[in-house]
């Protein structure tokens, strides 16, 4: 895709698809659309396509076969495009010291390839999503692999579904430590046991690599565990795996400046 001036980047997750206007590693336009709410997909891909400069490329990441062989449809029928898949119509975006490459969501890649891309150093990638993954890059730009735990939502459903007395809590950044009620003491022990899982796999993976790695996280719960976590947390990119995803669609990799959050959804 070196030719196209822009990407419709997208992302096909467990719970959302999401697309991106991607100019110049920027995504200067995002749209979600829930699981469940597909009937918004084509409006939405349009709008996304709008913000595009022509000529544009579309490619995604997908860890759901199904939600993507619908958006594929929807690409076909109502905008008259390929889209370009990675790992089956685009190689994987970084190499790996994995056992099996070809098992490794697609997502953890694209996200992975674009935090190295910007700090050309070790790293750790952490997606604070549906389901939670602290990852690792080396020196190198190799992905070594990483840890999957469930996501802040599944693990508050989780205590519901599986006690007779535990409630389903609504999700927020607690300012308290210790749970002086129910409520208060499973969103702290949600909460803490993602940032306690961030910090110990951080250290320990700069045991591994010999130095301290910096540390970037997304994902859409992302700012409820950062929190308190800013000694070791170099940047909060919510957009990274959509510019990760233009980026493999590219075909390019190299060092360039610190990682910075990215503009906001307005901003053409």
């Amino acid at each position: 895709m070196a030719g196209f001036k822009s990407i419709l980047a997208c992302d096909v997750g467990n719970s959302r698809i999401t697309l991106g206007s991607v100019i110049d590693e920027k995504v200067v336009h995002r749209r979600d659309v829930p699981i469940g709410q597909f009937d918004l997909l084509a409006d939405a891909l349009e709008e996304t396509l709008s913000k595009c400069k022509s000529p544009v490329g579309i490619a995604a990441c997908s860890v759901q076969p199904e939600y993507f062989s619908m958006l594929e449809s929807v690409i076909q029928d109502k905008l008259r495009q390929r889209i370009l898949l990675i790992g089956r119509d685009l190689p994987l975006p970084m190499k790996t010291a994995v056992n099996e490459p070809e098992r490794v969501g697609t997502d953890r890649l694209c996200s992975a390839a674009m935090a190295y891309h910007r700090l050309g150093a070790a790293c750790v990638v952490a997606d604070f999503g549906t389901a939670i993954t602290i990852d690792c890059v080396n020196d190198e730009g190799i992905f070594l692999g990483g840890a999957i735990l469930p996501g802040l939502k599944m693990s508050v459903d989780a205590l519901a579904s599986g006690t007779a007395l535990l409630p389903r809590v609504q999700l927020e950044k607690p300012d308290w430590v210790i749970g002086t009620d129910t409520r208060r003491a499973i969103i702290a022990g949600v909460i803490s046991a993602a940032r306690g899982a961030l910090r110990w796999l951080t250290e320990a993976y700069a045991t591994e690599l010999g130095h301290w790695p910096e540390v970037i996280v997304t994902g859409g719960d992302a700012e409820l565990v950062v929190e308190d976590l800013q000694d070791i947390v170099h940047a909060v990119v919510p957009d990274l795996c959509l510019m990760g995803v233009a980026l493999a669609a590219s075909g390019r990799q190299g060092r360039e400046n610190s990682l910075s959050t990215p503009p906001d959804d307005n901003d053409d």
